[in-house]
């Protein structure tokens, strides 16, 4: 019951820092409010749904999410899947550089990004356990 109560939570920080890291770019970018005014709201929602089948997994194969590494892998292959399906290309900018196909290359930019915080945060985790079983 450990690895799902932490996957959990793994999946709203990973979710929650998409969301904020897309709010940022399009305020770095310009875009206009009107059309991108809602993406880290859109970020959010298709996180949640990332979150909602990430957790599914995580309960069906229990006893291979074990630690706060792998559930971050899988959070981020389950991204980054999802936006090569929808449609999504990031290759777009080098034939039309426009600040909208930018705002794409960082949006799959956010990924490796965020797989290095929640592993700076793993190390820590890590350190903290092996410290408090040397006691």
């Amino acid at each position: 019951m450990k690895n799902i109560f932490l996957s959990l939570l793994i999946f709203v920080v990973m979710s929650l820092l998409h969301a904020q890291l897309s709010d940022w770019e399009v305020g770095f970018l310009k875009l206009p409010g009107g059309s991108y005014g809602m993406f880290s709201l859109f970020m959010l929602i298709f996180c949640s749904i990332i979150t909602g089948i990430g957790l599914l997994t995580v309960i069906i194969f229990r006893k291979n999410y074990y630690s706060i590494l792998r559930i971050a892998i899988l959070f981020e292959v389950i991204y980054l899947l999802f936006l090569i399906i929808s449609g999504n290309n990031p290759f777009l900018y080098f034939y039309e550089a426009t600040n909208e196909n930018l705002l794409m290359i960082m949006v799959y930019g956010n990924a490796p990004v965020i797989f290095m915080i929640v592993y700076l945060i793993h190390l820590l985790y890590s350190k903290i356990n092996s410290s408090s079983d040397k006691k």
